[in-house]
C-alpha cells in the first residue's frame, strides 16, 4: 500500500540541559494511505508527544517526519499554518468547538477560511453531517448538544476539508460508552467507506479494537504492534488485551 506518513528516527527531549526528559526515543514507523492506526501506551509513555510531533504542535529534537513528500519537520511560519489547514484534521478529547457558533458554522469554518464558494461549503457540510449522523443538530449550539453529538461535530469539522491525515487524541475520553461506540462506528465508516486515514491515540483497548493496526509505546519506544487482519473486532480486542497484559502494570491505571 502507498505510504502516506513516514516517521524516521525521531527523538523528543523536554527540559533544560541540567534536567532533560526523553519523551520519544528513536521511533520509526509508517502509516499507509487509508489505514486506521491506534497508538496505545500508559500515561507518560510518549504516545501524545508522538501525535503532537506529527501534528506539528510540537517540534522533534531529532529525526524527520514526512507526509507524502513534505518533510513536516522543516516547514515553518505561514507555510506551516497552510499545511495544517489543508493536510491535517484534528479531533480533541474536549471537542474544542466554538460556543458562539452553531454546529453548521463550526464545521463550515475551515472551508470559509479557505475561501470556498458558499454552495460548495453547503454541500460539503451536509455530506459530512450525513456521514456522521448529525444532520439534526446542524442548527444547534454546542450547549444544546450531548457530548457524543459535540464529538461528532468536532469530527465533521476535522474531515470536511478532506485532509490527508486525521489525528485524534483520546477522542472517546469524555464520552459515555454508548456515545463512544457510536463515534467509533462512524470512524470505521469514514475509514472503510470514504478512505479516510486516521491515527488515534487512546489508552482504551475497546477503542483501539476499531483500528486496523495498534502500535504500543513504552518509555518513548515502540514496544509492540499488532495488525487486525481478518480478525473480527472481538478477536482483535482479545489480542490487544494480551499485549496490554505483557506491558504489565504500566497500563493498569488507564484501563
Amino acid at each position: 500500500m502507498e505510504k502516506l506518513l513516514r516517521i524516521e528516527n525521531i527523538e523528543k527531549y523536554y527540559g533544560s540541559r541540567s534536567s532533560l526528559t526523553k519523551a520519544i526515543d528513536d521511533i520509526s514507523m509508517s502509516v499507509s494511505k487509508g489505514e486506521f492506526v491506534a497508538i496505545m501506551g500508559a500515561s507518560g509513555s510518549g504516545k501524545t508527544t508522538l501525535l503532537n510531533c506529527i501534528s506539528t504542535i510540537d517540534r522533534v529534537t531529532a529525526g524527520h517526519i514526512y507526509l507524502e513528500d513534505s518533510d513536516i519537520t522543516e516547514i515553518k511560519g505561514k507555510a506551516l499554518n497552510k499545511f495544517r489547514r489543508e493536510k491535517l484534521g484534528f479531533i480533541f478529547q474536549d471537542f474544542n468547538l466554538l460556543d458562539t457558533l452553531t454546529a453548521y458554522e463550526n464545521i463550515a469554518l475551515a472551508l470559509s477560511i479557505q475561501k470556498k464558494p458558499v454552495k460548495e461549503i453547503e454541500t460539503a457540510v451536509n455530506t459530512v453531517a450525513e456521514q456522521l449522523g448529525i444532520t439534526e443538530v446542524l442548527s444547534k449550539y454546542p450547549y444544546q448538544m450531548s457530548g457524543g453529538q459535540k464529538q461528532r461535530v468536532a469530527s465533521a469539522r476535522a474531515i470536511v476539508t478532506s485532509p490527508k491525515l486525521v489525528l485524534a487524541d483520546e477522542p472517546t475520553g469524555a464520552l459515555d460508552s454508548k456515545s463512544a461506540k457510536m463515534l467509533l462506528e462512524r470512524f470505521r465508516y469514514l475509514n472503510t467507506e470514504c478512505g479516510t486515514t486516521i491515527m488515534m491515540v487512546t489508552h482504551d483497548s475497546f477503542t483501539a479494537s476499531y483500528a486496523s493496526r495498534v502500535v504500543f509505546i513504552k518509555d518513548g519506544k515502540i514496544f509492540n504492534e499488532i495488525n487486525r487482519g481478518s480478525d473480527i473486532r472481538k478477536q482483535f480486542f482479545d489480542k490487544i488485551i494480551d499485549v496490554v497484559t505483557l506491558l504489565g502494570g504500566d497500563m493498569s491505571d488507564a484501563l
